[in-house]
């Protein structure tokens, strides 16, 4: 299963519920899109060649050894990859895995753009989170479009955690369990590698913060806050 999602929106705490399932491994965010094949000779290429690979079968190979070593170390059934650049990536990820399952989580596009900002203040400006964050809203949206799947918000997921927690369970088809809701300390909370709040830290779901007035919204993102159906 992936968590395709924008920065900022939740996915740290809905990696950490589903954590905490007895049939689910989420680790922190992997990157695999991240990891590259190289051929250091032109034999070494035609060798592969010969075979069918090129190299972005070959990374396809290596992402699903990654995936499938760290489910097998953890004893569980399934595994979930939340890393928020994956939703650049969703072809690639869907050729990958053709059977993968795709829950696409949602936020206030502004929530997201104060967020991104107050999370390194000195490295961007709010206009430039804001614009830095809708990159990643549109790369969503765009799989939103092309996958099927199931989309969650992140308001619905802090207001009424067991409703959206037993929504994500059908449709993945495991069972429901209560653990979700108190997922207790995540493994990591390493900047880099998710979020690392002390919301996040707190072990149980919290809701989140008061929706942005309309006149808070930068212009940049009210036509992927209309999108999201957050204004009319």
């Amino acid at each position: 299963m992936f968590i395709i999602s924008p920065v900022r929106s939740g996915s740290t705490l809905l990696r950490a519920m589903l954590n905490a399932h007895p049939d689910l491994h989420a680790p922190h965010e992997l990157h695999v899109r991240r990891l590259r094949v190289e051929f250091d000779t032109s034999l070494a290429e035609k060798a592969m060649e010969a075979l069918g690979h090129n190299k972005a079968d070959l990374e396809h190979l290596l992402w699903d050894r990654v995936l499938h070593r760290e489910l097998v170390r953890s004893g569980k059934r399934y595994i979930v990859e939340k890393t928020p650049a994956n939703a650049f990536a969703y072809e690639r990820l869907s050729t990958c895995w053709p059977d993968a399952r795709f829950v696409f989580l949602l936020r206030h596009p502004a929530s997201i753009a104060s967020s991104w900002y107050e999370a390194s203040p000195g490295k961007r400006t709010p206009d430039e989170a804001a614009a830095d964050a809708l990159r990643y809203m549109k790369a969503v949206q765009r799989a939103r479009k092309a996958l099927p799947g199931l989309t969650v918000r992140y308001e619905e997921l802090t207001g009424e955690p067991e409703r959206v927690g037993r929504a994500i369970c059908d449709f993945l088809g495991v069972p429901w369990a209560p653990e979700l809701l108190t997922y207790g300390t995540p493994d990591v909370v390493t900047k880099g590698l998710g979020d690392w709040k002390d919301k996040i830290r707190s072990g149980t779901v919290q809701r989140g913060r008061d929706l942005p007035r309309p006149d808070q919204i930068p212009d940049v993102l009210k036509d992927m806050c209309r999108t999201w159906k957050y204004l009319t």
